[in-house]
């Protein structure tokens, strides 16, 4: 009976740490500190499919410590010691337990150890969702670069896998190292009788690791993908936006805005049910996340169905805001919201890293026709 007791108390143990995978934070071993054992190695490079805790691994990995020298090139981790490099046509992935029908947002970092191409794939299995990260543009002076990506559970359990493949290499071993991968339950917000647009304050997002002076970067996708940003698309062809927090940036209103740090090749995007000739207002803010992004003009293009208006904002890189509105006419059924940075900028430190302007606290308000007669009345 003991033994019995034994038994089922590892198995409720092992359940445990499976439904633990899907709280918000990061996932089991999702830093790579528990190391593998040294006996399925051969140097750095990861010889079992389940050699690595909590992960199960294919391909060309290996367990890279910081401090690591590829060349002349000294490896960094982001977090603590320990991460993993994935060569061509390699992968890892984890089981999650998750809520079937439920939205997710996954968040890791990566950063790039070859000039040549590299392509990093995430996917869920089983599931429609697949998207490619775009991870050859570098934002940060670190190197490293932290990323979403989101999805809708079609089951209780899947499988989430990063994987590195390219058909063109010089170095099949080369690629990227990825660490820090973290979970967070999405709960899309709905649009208002106040405010058409969901998700207009930004506060609903990914998963930000708490310390990391970075932000995330929300990449692009289709239109009928999940965004990890609820309620917004980025479109681009390879570019992204910036999700930014109030304890490493300024935010105008809140906790968390967004940053247009890719100029004209990415914009932040919301499509939203409207009246066909109704009254409309689009207010927001727009400001700098006090991140060095001197610039004056930083100019902003907001465009709707009709109407566009460049907005210009002076930044010394030190914070602030400023508010400001589009008034048009509703011409459809569906209007389409559209920011974008009209210029590209870096941070005056000379460290070359991208920056841009910060968008946050967007509402839509529309009066039909009808209503708004009566209101001249």
């Amino acid at each position: 009976m003991a033994v019995l007791n034994g038994a089922l108390f590892l198995l409720l143990c092992a359940a445990a740490l499976a439904a633990a995978s899907a709280g918000d934070g990061p996932l089991l071993n999702g830093n790579f500190e528990l190391q593998p054992s040294r006996c399925r190695m051969n140097g750095t490079r990861v010889m079992s499919a389940h050699a690595i805790p909590h992960w199960t691994v294919t391909g060309f990995v290996e367990y890279i410590e910081t401090g690591a020298k590829q060349g002349d090139m000294i490896l960094v981790v982001p977090e603590g010691m320990h991460a993993v490099r994935l060569g061509t046509e390699s992968s890892i992935q984890q089981e999650l337990s998750v809520t079937q029908g439920s939205y997710y947002s996954i968040t890791f970092s990566a950063a790039r150890t070859c000039a040549q191409n590299e392509k990093l794939t995430v996917s869920i299995v089983p599931g429609d969702p697949r998207g490619e990260l775009p991870v050859q543009t570098v934002y940060t002076t670190s190197g490293w670069d932290s990323y979403a990506w989101a999805f809708q559970a079609a089951q209780g359990v899947v499988s989430f896998v990063i994987h590195h493949g390219d058909d063109q290499v010089d170095d099949p071993e080369c690629g990227p190292i990825i660490d820090a991968v973290a979970i967070k339950t999405l709960d899309p917000p709905q649009a208002t009788g106040d405010n058409l647009l969901k998700n207009g304050d930004f506060e609903e997002g990914p998963y930000i690791t708490p310390g990391s002076p970075w932000g995330v970067l929300v990449p692009p996708m289709d239109e009928d993908d999940v965004s990890p940003l609820p309620g917004w698309m980025v479109m681009s062809y390879s570019k992204v936006v910036k999700y930014i927090d109030s304890e490493h940036f300024s935010v105008p209103q809140g906790s968390r805005a967004v940053e247009l740090v890719a100029g004209l090749e990415a914009a932040l995007v919301q499509e939203v049910d409207t009246v066909p000739g109704s009254s409309c207002r689009l207010e927001f803010s727009v400001g700098d996340a006090a991140d060095r992004c001197a610039a004056s003009p930083m100019s902003v293009q907001v465009a709707t169905a009709g109407a566009k208006k460049s907005v210009p904002y002076s930044s010394a890189g030190t914070g602030g805001n400023a508010r400001d509105a589009l008034d048009f006419t509703a011409q459809d059924s569906r209007t389409r919201v559209v920011f974008y940075s009209e210029g590209y900028h870096m941070t005056s430190d000379g460290t070359g890293t991208l920056c841009g302007p910060v968008i946050d606290d967007v509402s839509l308000d529309c009066v039909p026709q009808t209503n708004a007669r009566r209101l001249l009345r």
